[in-house]
């Protein structure tokens, strides 16, 4: 499976993002997929997470009620609907693939099997 993420930018602080991950090969729909991101200076952090067939979702506390994550299997695709966005939001966000969404929530990042390159988003005060 190969992971292309994309839908950053720039936007003011309040507005909205959605990102997209692409994947390609037929095992998609067989994988948790989630995103991670990583600010200037921080270390990468957990944020999102959604089960093979998009029942289970999880959020990290920082996220929640804010970040909606979603899949559509016929499209081999994962979004990141992000609303409310904080400058606190800015960094560069990177889609993952994993077995189970264990690795996810427990920020397991050596448990992931696919990883994308990042898309940025900065969020402007």
């Amino acid at each position: 499976v190969q992971l292309q993420a994309s839908g950053g930018g720039l936007v003011q602080a309040g507005g909205s993002l959605r990102l997209s991950c692409a994947a390609s090969g037929r095992s998609f729909s067989n994988y948790a997929m989630g995103w991670f991101r990583r600010a200037p200076g921080k270390e990468r952090e957990y944020v999102a997470a959604i089960s093979w067939g998009g029942g289970s979702t999880d959020y990290a506390d920082s996220v929640k009620d804010r970040f909606t994550i979603s899949r559509d299997n016929a499209k081999n695709t994962m979004y990141l609907q992000m609303n409310s966005l904080k400058p606190e939001d800015t960094a560069v966000y990177y889609c993952a693939a994993a077995q189970t969404l264990g690795p996810f929530i427990g920020s397991n990042y050596y448990g992931m099997d696919y990883w994308g390159k990042g898309t940025q988003v900065t969020v402007s005060s």
